[in-house]
């Protein structure tokens, strides 16, 4: 007897990633939100009363570190609006299937990143 290639993941092992999805999305909200809370406060900066000379220097490097925050935040956001979708598909079915192959992504990939929707093979065949 054959067994056949298994299509999708149990609703036991779609619970595990939805545990391992929601434990990464509040880890990443809670960066997220403590980036904001630096931004705001790196708008009150209070340089105002120190000389001229050094007051350019950490402007710029507050300007620096700001863009750096910025960017970081961006990133995370995408990072946020990716697990959101994974727990859809979670939802709907299709959670760990690849969109170009159709066969499941392998558990290890899932585990490490949780938002994929290629196997490797597929993502290293788009570039």
């Amino acid at each position: 007897m054959v067994q056949e290639e298994k299509k999708r993941y149990s609703e036991e092992e779609l619970k595990e990633f939805e545990i391992l999805i929601n434990q990464k999305l509040d880890a990443s909200r809670s960066e997220l939100n403590y980036i904001k809370e630096t931004l705001s406060k790196r708008n009150d900066s209070g340089t105002d009363n120190t000389s001229g000379t050094s007051k350019l220097l950490e402007d710029g490097a507050d300007t620096s570190e700001r863009e750096n925050l910025s960017q970081l935040a961006a990133r995370l956001q995408k990072f946020i609006q990716q697990l959101d979708a994974a727990l859809v598909r979670i939802k709907n079915g299709t959670y760990g299937v690849c969109i170009d192959t159709g066969k499941l992504i392998p558990k290890e990939r899932l585990r490490a990143v949780p938002h994929t929707q290629q196997t490797i093979e597929a993502k290293l065949k788009r570039r």
